[in-house]
């Protein structure tokens, strides 16, 4: 990728920060690992990662340039984002105040995958972010091999980080503090989301 603006492993580590910051994503990761194991937060995570990968394949061939010059489209992602994020809000909120021992979970492998892509695919700013970074890593006559060639190691990285989450999380110290302190984190997981449905609301599309 002799094109690129900005030397790679700069530019993954940005990524990398960047998605591993607090977030719909990561806390959704966390909390699924930490309440119902490794392996229902692995399938939610990849879920995440084909999310991220769908993004970044719209975005460059062009989808995020779309939803900038046509604000309608980016408010219905937005607005499908902010609900699913209130949902989850109150769905945790509900169970901190009723204060629910962890139950098993029954038949949700594909649940938790859809989970996973349905949170990232209703996230505007995840196409916009891939938009940005096309931009500002790439020349604007790159080759096509050299977007693909990014992509692949963005969305490397990406797996990394989101897949990194759910093993962190689902490891046994933490997982036994989270059984002990569920309602607690519960109630910031409610209160987290419900931050992160408000700030959804509030985008502004900037060109």
């Amino acid at each position: 990728m002799s094109d690129l603006l900005f030397p790679l492993p700069f530019l993954l580590l940005g990524w990398a920060i960047g998605g591993g910051s607090p977030g719909p994503a990561t806390l959704t990761i966390s909390g699924t690992s930490m309440a119902h194991g490794r392996g229902m937060g692995l399938r939610l995570a990849s879920g995440v990662v084909l999310g991220s990968a769908i993004w970044g394949i719209a975005a460059a061939l062009g989808f995020s340039a779309i939803m900038m010059s046509n604000a309608w489209l980016f408010n219905l992602v937005r607005y499908a984002g902010a609900i699913y994020l209130l949902y989850l809000a109150l769905k945790s909120l509900r169970s901190a105040w009723q204060g629910q021992a962890l139950k098993p979970q029954k038949a949700t492998r594909i649940g938790a995958f859809g989970k996973g892509l349905a949170l990232h695919l209703t996230n505007p700013k995840a196409v916009l972010g891939w938009g940005a970074i096309y931009a500002i890593a790439l020349p604007s006559d790159a080759q096509p091999s050299s977007v693909v060639l990014l992509f692949g190691a963005l969305i490397s990285t990406s797996a990394f980080v989101f897949l990194g989450y759910a093993v962190l999380f689902s490891s046994a110290p933490i997982a036994a503090g989270y059984a002990r302190l569920k309602r607690v984190f519960d109630l910031t997981f409610g209160v987290l989301f419900g931050a992160a449905s408000l700030k959804l609301l509030t985008t502004k599309l900037t060109p």
